[in-house]
């Protein structure tokens, strides 16, 4: 099935964190924090994504919570981080809410996501993926992560079901 047609069912949208909304470098300084860029439009779909009444959630095996005062910042609270099971983190959250995986959406960029990415209904990655994770996806963003895949694949997804540019996108 066309990954298109999938995204009509999509409910869900589940993004691991470094790597798909940060381009994977992490600065540290002398005392151990981390820096990490995003890209504010990813951001901004997030947000919108979440108005619109989807389920957003961050499953992340990254350990600063600067990632945590970002997404917060959206509004995101379905946020993981830490997170060295990502399977048992993905099935929590669908039972909790009650989703069927055939209604999410999983972007990851690394073996991490893989186990958990066969487990979406729609596996899907940014352009710089590792290979493997390229292999067992329905959708690569021709985004690199942390320069616009997560919010091509929002568009993409809130176009298709109609949900893109209503009156309500133009604000905050």
């Amino acid at each position: 099935m066309n990954y298109k047609e999938i995204l009509k069912n999509i409910n869900t949208l589940i993004f691991d964190y470094d790597g798909v909304l940060t381009d994977g470098t992490v600065l540290t300084t002398e005392v151990g924090e981390q820096y990490r860029t995003g890209y504010v439009r990813d951001g901004y779909a997030l947000h919108l994504a979440l108005k619109k009444g989807y389920n957003v959630a961050i499953i992340s095996g990254g350990t600063s919570h600067s990632i945590s005062k970002r997404l917060e910042t959206l509004n995101l609270k379905d946020i993981y981080i830490c997170v060295s099971d990502k399977v048992g983190t993905f099935n929590e959250y669908l039972e909790q809410k009650n989703i069927d995986p055939a209604q999410v959406l999983f972007m990851g960029d690394d073996i991490p996501d893989y186990k958990v990415m066969q487990m979406a209904g729609l596996p899907a990655c940014p352009a710089d993926a590792a290979e493997e994770i390229k292999s067992i996806s329905k959708y690569i963003s021709p985004f690199k992560g942390g320069h616009g895949c997560v919010r091509d694949i929002i568009e993409q997804l809130m176009k298709i079901q109609g949900t893109w540019m209503n009156d309500d996108a133009f604000e905050w």
